[in-house]
């Protein structure tokens, strides 16, 4: 295991001179590596980071170490951090249809497989329904089964076509012309150079 990558990593938290005695600092994560809890440290800095705004950078070095202490889940979750960083994110209250009334009959995966067509109010040239493209990443639970409801995360492939998304607002997920799900935006995160202008 490369001691550095987390070491630089935890270098992107508090400054030790800055710290309380509440802050984790780079001292800390090293107790763990020394006594051998790589996964605890990467765990913890994981945690940190979910609580702060930190720089690509951080999530990118997390993915890294991830990797090689082949620790999938956290590894996927790391990427899919630097994803949000690079396009933007909207959170969103989702509920699925049941498996009566849409086409899907199987849970979907926590964990950033999915990437279903969105209706966030958008048209076409035409006039009619655009729909948008972002993946979908499941808070807090293994699955979400149809019917079920969540918060999930949703990454834009195109983050300019999100500028006009806010809280609130009402958008539908679609595997295919019918509506899959239906989702309330609760918080929206753009890159700033795809933000618009007031």
């Amino acid at each position: 295991m490369d001691v550095p990558t987390l070491l630089e990593a935890a270098s992107l938290l508090v400054p030790e001179e800055d710290a309380t005695e509440n802050d984790v600092t780079v001292r800390d994560i090293w107790d763990y590596l020394v006594h051998d809890e790589w996964e605890i440290a990467l765990v913890l800095l994981e945690e940190l980071g979910d609580a702060r705004s930190l720089p690509l950078a951080f999530w990118e070095q997390l993915a890294e170490a991830a990797e090689e202490l082949k620790l999938e889940r956290s590894a996927t979750w790391c990427h899919w951090r630097c994803s949000e960083i690079r396009n933007g994110v909207i959170r969103a209250d989702l509920t699925l249809r049941s498996a009566a009334e849409a086409r899907r009959t199987t849970p979907i995966s926590g964990g950033s497989v999915l990437r279903p067509m969105w209706d966030i109010g958008r048209l076409s040239p035409t006039g009619g329904r655009a729909v948008s493209i972002a993946g979908l990443w499941v808070e807090n639970v293994p699955v979400l089964e149809p019917g079920g409801r969540a918060t999930v995360r949703l990454v834009p492939l195109t983050p300019s076509h999100w500028t006009h998304v806010q809280p609130g607002q009402q958008i539908t997920m679609h595997e295919n012309r019918t509506v899959a799900g239906t989702g309330v935006v609760l918080e929206v995160c753009l890159p700033a150079t795809t933000m618009p202008t007031r």
